[in-house]
């Protein structure tokens, strides 16, 4: 077993571990014979208890199908106790979950230290470089401010415009009365501000005589900075903000009523209703709205841009959720600020020390910072996007997970040569990059012999899957297991093609190469070989269907047009409200994801720089190295290209006349007569090793080998051999190949 991996946060200590939990057998029934005795009885793994008449045998005629041991359930009404269920689960929770639960708990903990004291050395820094120096400008305007105030309340100023206002219409009686009423005014308020004046003279004299020097100097600092506050000029405040406020309001049914109404979703007569309240959720509002009759989510989504503009925000701050209990439901998620723009911070990778690639791992967060797990078990993934929007970081990212797994078997190509994934040169078992041959090497021709070899490796597997012990493969299925059995070699394999169109549209083998990714996509995921493919130019030409129908799960970073992500995402994905289009050019590595799980929605992806990625496959190339699990272009063994290139011409060439079958040790002897330099390594190897080179080196051809029974001194042996028809028979499918090319 492999213990369960972590994934700290960069900057913090590792040796955090996540708990999993554990699987206990459960009886499948109830045991009432006597114990057996030691190593009598026992039940070994793959092996039933008692063993059952197997009803294909001939032998088995006598033996009938019994009746169901749980007969069908009658369908009756829901009772009152499944009603009461159904109504506890629509209750809502009492506390939210960042209080119940531990981590929640932990994380806005951590979110207060940080934002909290990254305020407090905000302001200290700034308090005797900046804060000091206002206040000392600004004290006198205030104790300016604060006199003339006093001044204008002392002598009533006030009621100034009102006696005028009397003068002017000539109103004697009115004015003798506010004279009377003023002259009042200002005789208390005389009063009452020299009496204030002498007990503050008082109070000033008192602490310069008495007070101790820190007490005078603390009340000084006190006052001038009471001065320097009121002194500060409204466009040039006192104190600067730590953090930025972003513009975010009280959210009212007022106005999602009045957003919906410029939507035309209602109208007055109609109105919409709200079957929850409007609460905060994260950094935004929660609203869930119960549409009209006859208006649907779909609806919604055609409106998102007029919802939005209803509601006074940029589209970008709106999310809109289908809610399966009702078509005419939407549940909407408004945040404070544009969410996508905020970068999603360093990979978690940089952090863990291994991957377990048979689990979902750190890929990025949502649009509300949730962690998104990815996982490549099962399925082919297309990643697609206009240039410069993260479309090879987002894949890289995930090449990286599995590179960390020392048992997983990495293909990497890319189409564009750049140097986006060059270091991965470290722990790829095959490698290319460009369409352009050099110092010898053509990377297409290494692409097409790697994807063939792969499809020998892919119809082995599932032979060698069906033909595996109970005990070893349950159901006929890869397990963590296998596929990290050194001796069986049926490793979790990821083949990444970046900028597939390059190949896909080479004048030679371009045909050849979209047959084989088009197979592997359909058909490899099933024995743990999954496909990886990204592009720019998803059109029919570049990228054709037939290849991206292919991948179960698609991911769409920013591209030009709604048709370009539907083309992507699949067709009517944009009536389900997911048009990567929409996008911004900020909202880099952001991308729309579909088909990886029962959910869609928005990932913005983790970012792995160029230095990152290196310090992620230096460490997985020594992890590689210590489990022994470094193969192929990374420990520098060939795939011997110039024998695949002529192996059928060879073999055939060795055959001897009227030879029908022949065992693949004695090809490989004159293979190595016939040609040393590149068959000789071959010759000196142990019989089975042997054998075993040339079994390979025809795999991509389609040629398996076969069990030849051959009398020798009177002894009858049997050893692994070729037919000469099947050689003949991939002889002639190469050439019509080539003619068709």
């Amino acid at each position: 077993m492999t213990e369960t991996t972590a994934f700290p946060p960069p900057d913090e200590p590792e040796g955090t571990e996540n708990r999993t939990a554990e699987v206990l057998p459960f009886p499948l029934k109830k045991k009432t014979d006597p114990a057996p005795a030691p190593g009598e009885g026992e039940v070994k793994p793959g092996e039933w208890e008692a063993e059952l008449p197997d009803t294909d045998d001939p032998e088995a005629d006598d033996v009938t199908d019994g009746a169901p041991v749980d007969p069908p359930r009658e369908v009756y009404p829901p009772s009152v106790a499944e009603w009461m269920e159904a109504k506890d689960k629509a209750r809502m929770p009492v506390l939210p979950d960042w209080v119940k639960l531990p981590d929640q708990r932990t994380a806005v903990r951590k979110w207060a230290v940080r934002h909290y004291s990254a305020v407090v050395g905000y302001h200290a820094v700034r308090l005797p470089l900046v804060y000091t120096p206002k206040i000392v400008v600004y004290s006198p305007r205030g104790a300016w401010r604060w006199s003339t105030a006093i001044g204008r309340w002392v002598f009533d100023a006030e009621g100034k415009s009102l006696r005028l206002a009397a003068v002017a219409s000539e109103d004697a009686a009115e004015y003798l009365k506010l004279s009377r009423q003023r002259n009042d005014r200002v005789r208390l308020r005389g009063i009452v501000a020299t009496i204030a004046a002498f007990i503050g003279l008082a109070a000033a004299l008192t602490l310069y005589v008495m007070a101790p020097s820190w007490l005078l100097l603390l009340s000084i600092a006190a006052l001038t900075t009471t001065l320097g506050v009121v002194g500060a000029p409204a466009d040039r405040p006192l104190i600067d903000l730590a953090k930025v406020t972003f513009r975010k309001r009280r959210l009212s049914s007022d106005i999602i009523t009045r957003a919906f109404e410029a939507a035309r979703l209602t109208m007055k007569d109609q109105g919409i209703a709200f079957p929850r309240p409007i609460g905060r959720d994260g950094d935004g509002w929660r609203v869930v709205v119960d549409l009209p009759y006859g208006k649907t989510f779909a609806d919604a989504v055609n409106a998102h841009e007029r919802l939005a503009s209803g509601i006074d925000i940029a589209p970008t701050q709106l999310f809109l959720d289908k809610d399966e209990t009702s078509a005419r439901r939407v549940s909407m998620w408004i945040a404070d600020r544009d969410p996508l723009a905020v970068p999603s911070g360093k990979s978690p990778l940089l952090g863990a020390t291994r991957v377990d690639f048979w689990k979902p791992f750190p890929w990025g967060v949502d649009e509300r910072g949730n962690p998104v797990m990815a996982t490549m078990l099962w399925l082919s993934l297309l990643v697609g996007a206009v240039p410069r929007q993260g479309k090879t970081f987002s894949a890289r990212t995930i090449a990286l997970a599995a590179a960390l797994d020392p048992y997983v078997r990495l293909y990497v190509f890319d189409g564009k040569a750049s140097p986006d994934w060059r270091k991965f040169a470290l722990v790829a078992h095959r490698i290319g990059f460009g369409i352009v041959p050099k110092n010898g090497f053509d990377p297409v021709v290494h692409l097409l012999t790697s994807l063939r070899e792969l499809k020998a490796d892919v119809e082995d597997r599932y032979h060698r899957l069906s033909e595996l012990p109970l005990h070893i493969c349950p159901e006929g299925k890869l397990t963590p297991e296998i596929s990290r059995d050194p001796k069986l070699n049926m490793p979790l394999t990821l083949f990444v093609v970046d900028e597939v169109q390059e190949y896909l549209q080479h004048p030679e083998h371009g045909k050849e190469i979209l047959s084989l990714l088009v197979y592997l996509a359909r058909v490899a995921p099933a024995v743990g070989v999954s496909v990886m493919t990204s592009t720019q130019k998803p059109d029919d030409k570049a990228c054709p269907s037939e290849l991206r129908d292919q991948h179960q799960a698609r991911f769409a970073l920013r591209v030009g047009a709604y048709q370009v992500s539907d083309t992507i995402l699949g067709a009517g994905s944009y009536s389900e409200g997911l048009d990567a289009s929409k996008l911004l050019k900020s909202h880099k590595g952001v991308g729309l994801l579909k088909g990886m799980s029962d959910d869609s929605g928005i990932v913005r992806t983790y970012l792995a720089d160029g230095r990152d990625a290196e310090r992620i496959l230096t460490r997985a190339a020594a992890l590689r190295e210590a489990e022994g699990t470094l193969s192929g272009d990374a420990a520098g063994e060939a795939p011997a290209p110039e024998a695949s290139a002529t192996i059928l011409d060879d073999v055939a060439a060795v055959l001897g006349k009227g030879e029908a079958k022949v065992w693949s040790e004695t090809i490989v002897d004159r293979l190595a007569d016939l040609r040393p330099e590149v068959y000789g390594a071959w010759a000196e190897l142990e019989p089975k090793p042997k054998a075993e080179a040339l079994s390979n080196a025809l795999k991509p051809f389609g040629i398996g080998t076969v069990q030849i029974s051959r009398r020798v001194d009177g002894d009858q042996l049997n050893k692994r051999g070729i037919k000469r028809d099947d050689i003949a028979t991939a002889i002639t499918e190469r050439n019509k190949k080539r003619d068709a090319g």
